[in-house]
This record gives structure tokens, sequence and C-alpha cells, in this order.
């Protein structure tokens, strides 16, 4: 039988690097730093859903907490004279206070020690090669209750329109068109080497949410 593996995870180490870079000297310390990158992650996909963020990289050292969003839509995360991003920076360094410490394999009720939190934009080049970017595009032309195939055809004639692509591949599942039974419809252009290494595949999932019901996507 297959199994099915993320792409990202797959390339680990070959043309990939990790998304969370650290060190932890006990195990404590190392699910206090696992429990604090799910709690900013959570965040931040909800509070810069429509920014077109692509990525968040999360680095730490004793003091401080690096975090990097890439996005192709700087100027709605930043905001008008940095107001934006420095309240971002606030939010995250108020995650971080609330993530409770773990010692001896229980959770305390104290908060986990305040770190420094230095925030970085990064501007995207060519969103329509980003694979976060393309499912919330799918997403949001299903919200709006535009046709599912219309959105699986013009955004994967979009895709395929950038130089920098040779294929895309994207599947949604649900109660497509409204429909009673569910079901799972998908759309393929080009070449998507899913077992070459060193194939540089993206991969995202996303949730749309249109009035009659739930719609889960994924593309690469």
């Amino acid at each position: 039988m297959t199994h099915v593996v993320h792409p990202y995870a797959h390339r680990l180490g070959i043309i990939r690097d990790w998304k969370s870079r650290w060190f932890a000297k006990t195990p404590a310390q190392y699910r206090e730093n696992v429990m604090m990158d799910a709690a900013i992650r959570r965040y931040l996909r909800k509070r810069l859903r429509g920014h077109y963020v692509t990525s968040v990289e999360i680095g730490r050292d004793a003091k401080h907490i690096r975090v990097l969003i890439k996005t192709s839509r700087p100027g709605l995360v930043i905001g008008r004279g940095g107001e934006g991003s420095m309240k971002l920076t606030k939010e995250i360094e108020k995650i971080g206070r609330t993530v409770p410490i773990i010692s001896g394999g229980s959770a305390s009720s104290g908060a986990a020690s305040p770190r420094t939190v230095h925030l970085d934009i990064e501007e995207v080049r060519s969103p329509e090669s980003q694979a976060p970017v393309v499912a919330y595009m799918i997403a949001e032309g299903l919200e709006k209750r535009q046709t599912f195939r219309r959105v699986l055809k013009q955004t994967a004639e979009k895709v395929m329109a950038n130089r920098d692509v040779q294929g895309v591949r994207i599947s949604i599942a649900g109660r497509l068109g409204g429909a009673e039974m569910s079901r799972q419809e998908g759309i393929k252009k080009g070449r998507v080497p899913l077992q070459t290494l060193r194939a540089d595949v993206d991969f995202a999932r996303e949730q749309a949410s249109p009035v009659s019901s739930v719609i889960y996507l994924r593309n690469r």
C-alpha cells in the first residue's frame, strides 16, 4: 500500500529547510517551544488570512524569538508607518506569555519565560507560483459562490501562465455546488513529479466555508 507523505517533509534536508530553527536543552523546554510555535502559527494563520502569506519561519535563542513572515502583500501586514507590524509584534509577545511552562510531564500554572520578539516581513515575488496563495485564491472564489469548475480552470491557467511553474495539481472535496452528497473533483496541468526529491514541489491545504457547505482543497 502507498503512504501519503507531505511533499515539504519529504524534501527536508534536500531542497527544503526547517520552518522552525532552534535547539532545546531539556525535553520540557522542547515541548514548551513546540507549543509556543504552534500557538503563534495558529494565530497568524487566522489573523493574516487574506494577506497572501506563503510561510511563517520561527527562530529563537535564549532571549529572542525571530518571526519571518513571507507575503506577497507586505503593505497590508506592515501598515501605515509600521503600525501594523508593531501591533503584530505585541500580539505575538502576548501569545508567548500565555503558553504554560511544562515541567515533569505536566503543565504548571505559570507562563513561559518572556522573550523579545523580532518580526521581519519579506515580500514574495510571483505569488501565483506559491501554493498557499493559490489555495487561498480558490477558497476565496468558492466562498463568493463562483462555479467550482470555473474557479479550478481559471486558477490553473493563471498558475501555468507563470514561467517558473512547470505544472499544477488541484483537488477539492466537499459539497461542491451545494450538492447533498460530498464528492471530490480536481484538475491537473503540466508536470508534477511527486517522487523526484530534487523537484521543487510546493503544497498547501485550505478550507473554504461557503453559505451552504464546507469544502476542503489541496494544491500542489
